[in-house]
């Protein structure tokens, strides 16, 4: 039972869905490009063609949003794998994870089977868990958004993104030679426990490369890559998340997304509570 219950607090750091509900259509298409023919706004067009030519003027605010909702879109679902790397043990859990805009996600674990059917409903500020083999739901509080997932070296917040990077942090830019840096301090009513964070994008792509984690002593704590681009729909977005604590030797957590839809049409029963309770067989 009180295994159960350190997973319910726990739970919420999965899994963009979630590594790996969260996307990249919040990446809002230039004015300019309207003025290209159909052609030139078809599914092959890169991600470089659509948004290199703002690249240069695109604000520190405009660039940290788009890596904010990166996995996330009007709607997404996702089929994630969450492997949770320690000196001692390793083990892989997998799960489907569906979003609406950046305030509600629904995450269900299909695997291990031992773990099969824990959900998780994150309906704007608000979020609970459910666990099937005891029959109950959760509410996991403000204050454990920033614990770690089941052993992971992710955060609950890191997975449901509820908090808004663009939201709760001053962002400046700082462009390298083939790279942008983009440096963020939490504003003065934000409450985390980062003092400091920093975000590599790519300066063609404009897809990030590697985010650092810094604490209150301006020590860095933890890297999280961005890895393995592939196409989704149209879409070329990393598939591969790497989260490594600096202070934990021989600890990493990878997310991997098998498979991404965007913008698709979801079931009006997904973000519910009655979904959350469904048995899942």
């Amino acid at each position: 039972m009180k295994r159960v219950l350190f997973a319910g607090l726990s739970l919420l750091v999965l899994v963009a869905f979630i590594v790996l509900s969260t996307a990249l259509t919040s990446w809002l298409i230039p004015a300019s490009a309207t003025s290209k023919t159909p052609t030139e706004l078809d599914g092959t067009e890169s991600i470089a063609e659509k948004f290199a030519p703002e690249t240069v003027t695109k604000s520190a605010e405009d660039l940290l949003r788009q890596v904010d909702a990166l996995y996330r879109a009007s709607t997404s679902e996702a089929r994630i794998r969450m492997q949770i790397v320690t000196p001692n043990w390793e083990r892989t859990l997998e799960m489907q994870v569906w979003s609406q805009g950046m305030e509600n996600t629904f995450i269900r674990i299909l695997a291990p089977k031992k773990d099969r059917g824990v959900a998780t409903l994150k309906l704007e500020k608000e979020m609970w868990n459910y666990f099937p083999k005891i029959d109950k739901v959760i509410k996991v509080p403000p204050s454990m958004m920033m614990s770690s997932w089941m052993g992971s070296d992710f955060t609950n917040d890191d997975l449901v993104k509820e908090a808004s990077l663009a939201d709760d942090y001053v962002v400046t830019r700082e462009d390298e030679d083939g790279t942008i840096a983009l440096t963020l301090t939490p504003r003065e009513q934000t409450v985390t426990v980062w003092a400091k964070i920093e975000v590599v994008v790519d300066a063609t792509t404009l897809l990030p490369l590697e985010q650092s984690y810094y604490n209150e002593r301006g020590e860095k704590v933890r890297v999280m890559q961005f890895l393995e681009t592939k196409d989704f729909g149209g879409r070329e977005l990393p598939s591969k998340l790497e989260m490594v604590p600096l202070n934990k030797e021989g600890y990493k957590t990878v997310i991997y997304y098998d498979d991404l839809q965007l913008d698709v049409t979801l079931d009006e029963d997904i973000f519910t509570w009655r979904n959350l309770k469904s048995r899942f067989k």
